[in-house]
């Protein structure tokens, strides 16, 4: 039985073809329009069954403290869905009802700083990324988020998959009124 990468940096240098970096940096892209345009079927099709989509909670810490700042599953998350989830807080938009999307957010997603690795397990690739994703709703509602991600593609049918993305926002405070969006 395969065990699924890990989103951990491995100890060897492990970069992947230029090809393969090329094929899976389109999809990082195409993924980025995606949710831009708020083609949220397309973007669901893109997602693997055993999808795991974790923003956890950064802890500000000084230097001398070496304790973990990320916040580990159990403690504080943005996000901490699989495709069940996903679809879910989907569903929600299309009710009418979702105070956040009336009238609707406008999105751009600036995908960078694109790595790709092969992992332990054939087939899945490890996609390191930073993106910058500016959102603006109503008159005044103006969110900028800046981070980066961490991310397990898997290659299935001549197309890749999201397994797992691990997002590092670099704020130290979330200012959003709302999280409706998706990095």
């Amino acid at each position: 039985m395969t065990q699924t990468a890990t989103l951990e940096r491995p100890q060897s240098n492990c970069t992947a073809s230029l090809e393969l970096t090329h094929a899976l940096t389109q999809t990082l892209y195409r993924e980025a329009r995606l949710l831009d345009d708020e083609n949220y079927a397309e973007w669901v099709a893109m997602l693997a069954d055993d999808l795991h989509y974790h923003m956890p909670g950064i802890e500000t810490r000084y230097r001398r403290d070496k304790t973990n700042q990320v916040s580990d599953l159990t403690r504080m998350a943005y996000y901490n869905d699989c495709l069940d989830d996903i679809k879910k807080r989907l569903t929600r938009l299309e009710t009418g009802t979702a105070w956040s999307e009336d009238p609707a957010t406008r999105y751009t997603h600036i995908i960078s700083n694109v790595e790709v690795e092969y992992t332990e397990t054939d087939g899945e690739y490890r996609v390191f990324s930073n993106f910058y994703a500016y959102r603006n709703r109503n008159e005044r509602d103006e969110d900028s988020l800046v981070g980066n991600r961490t991310d397990i593609w898997r290659a299935i049918g001549g197309t890749f998959k999201l397994v797992k993305r691990r997002i590092i926002l670099k704020h130290n405070v979330m200012l959003s009124k709302n999280l409706n969006i998706y990095l």
